[in-house]
């Protein structure tokens, strides 16, 4: 099933009214559509496709065996005899004798990086193989593609041997609200933006994991189904995903996730409980979860200043990944032999509070779908994160869901959650804003963003200065 992505499609499609080749990198988690975004675009605007995938890690892997897998994929699409490749040299050497210089091609190298693990000279081979041989094909768009962000940032994007060729590099978001709710097909008008919601939750808007929804089945069923049975789809992903991905240092990585699951903390915070050193190696670990869309590293800009936070606060951004650590994997064992029965999700101990936190983050994560909702337009955003400030001897701490900075105004976002939305909700906002302390200038303008009844009151207090029902962000149009 393919939805959205309207604008990286756009963007591809000009890179034919170029009279050069282009290369161009595609990255993101597992599951996110890459390797379908580049299928549909040459599907749609080329006239050769030529497809060559990694194997995935296993024990006794060897250079070997990609180089003959890529050797019977090039024969598959060629029609030619399939060659013995001793190197990755003679890969693209023969590779490049199938292009045909005349008709659009599009080239893709997908999980480049299971593909070039094994041979430290393949960055090499490969920019050798541009400048002498693919780059010298007008019509044709190559592009390299990978759910390990951090081994092609490495390898090839920092590499200096590759500066300046690259005409793309795409960072594959997940799909926003907008369009998630086509996963639910013909029946999606007669099921409740809650129900929607309840899913987006625990899924994100991550196509792979919205295509196994069952639509005549409730989200409660869904997640049940999904995350707690043996075979369920979600219940078996990541580990999966996780050991693909980042192979040897999946544990070390894995373990960063599971004390972010208790809530956002700072690079030495998070050190300091996992027990290691706050080095290099440590943050190199927080990038390539960053760059693989686990965390994000919410800093944004300091209200009181307008200059950038001193300190990172890391933030578990992935809405699967924190279900699954926070609700199935302490119940792993159980639900593996089929012992962890329950009537309803809903029965599950703290539920209502462990969607609430899902669905703040779900928001944080779409904030740019806010924007001409809530007033702010085209106005210039120079910040949007959550914000915190610890308490001292001299002032309060606050805790905001999501600071929006303009040039001249802050927004102050209320994320919530709950059947009734009563008044309460206008003095636990009004105390955070007091709490505040804005640079000379600035204006402060709350927004509350809401999943639930509102109360009648609260609508016609005038304290807000936008309430925004979140349905409308699922529907996709702007009030």
């Amino acid at each position: 099933m393919f939805v959205g992505r309207t604008e990286y499609l756009d963007d591809l499609t000009s890179l034919w009214r170029k009279t050069t080749s282009s290369l161009v990198a595609c990255r993101g988690r597992r599951r996110i559509g890459k390797s379908t975004l580049i299928e549909h675009f040459a599907e749609s605007t080329a006239e050769v496709f030529l497809s060559f995938e990694g194997l995935p890690p296993r024990k006794g892997m060897t250079n070997r065996d990609q180089l003959d897998n890529f050797g019977t994929a090039l024969a598959r699409q060629t029609n030619r005899p399939r060659i013995v490749l001793e190197t990755w040299h003679d890969a693209f050497f023969w590779l490049d004798k199938a292009i045909d210089g005349g008709k659009r091609t599009v080239v893709l190298l997908d999980e480049i990086s299971w593909m070039g693990a094994y041979d430290p000279d393949f960055p090499g081979h490969l920019k050798w193989a541009w400048d002498k041989l693919f780059h010298k094909h007008d019509k044709l768009v190559m592009v390299v593609c990978g759910s390990v962000s951090a081994w092609i940032r490495h390898n090839i994007l920092d590499n200096t041997g590759f500066a300046g060729r690259f005409s793309r590099d795409y960072i594959l978001p997940e799909l926003p609200l907008s369009v998630c709710r086509a996963f639910w097909g013909p029946v999606a008008k007669t099921v409740s933006s809650r129900e929607m919601f309840d899913v987006l939750s625990v899924t994100g808007g991550v196509p792979r994991y919205l295509e196994e929804i069952d639509p005549v089945l409730s989200a409660e069923e869904n997640i049940r189904r999904l995350f707690f049975t043996p075979q369920g789809k979600l219940f078996k992903e990541f580990d999966e995903m996780f050991s693909a991905v980042f192979g040897d240092v999946a544990a070390t990585k894995k373990s960063i996730l599971m004390a972010l699951a208790a809530g956002p903390k700072s690079g030495a915070e998070l050190a300091a409980e996992l027990g290691v050193t706050n080095t290099g190696h440590f943050s190199e670990h927080l990038r390539s979860l960053a760059d693989g869309g686990f965390i994000a590293a919410d800093s944004g800009l300091n209200p009181e200043t307008g200059k950038s936070a001193r300190i990172d606060r890391y933030r578990l951004r992935d809405n699967y990944t924190r279900f699954y650590l926070r609700c199935v994997e302490p119940k792993k064992k159980e639900i593996a032999v089929g012992g962890y029965r329950f009537a309803s999700v809903e029965q599950l101990p703290g539920w209502d509070a462990i969607l609430g936190l899902a669905f703040e983050n779900l928001i944080v994560n779409n904030w740019a779908e806010l924007l001409p909702r809530i007033g702010i337009g085209n106005a210039i955003v120079e910040s949007a994160a959550p914000y915190r400030r610890a308490s001292s001897d001299s002032r309060k701490g606050v805790q905001i869901d999501l600071l929006v900075q303009t040039p001249r105004t802050v927004y102050v976002v209320e994320i919530k959650r709950k059947n009734v939305i009563g008044m309460d909700v206008a003095d636990e906002v009004e105390e955070k804003v007091r709490r505040l302390k804005l640079r000379r200038g600035m204006s402060v303008r709350p927004v509350l963003v809401y999943d639930g009844e509102l109360d009648p009151r609260l609508a016609g207090c005038g304290y807000f200065a936008a309430l925004l029902d979140a349905a409308t962000l699922i529907a996709g149009s702007a009030n």
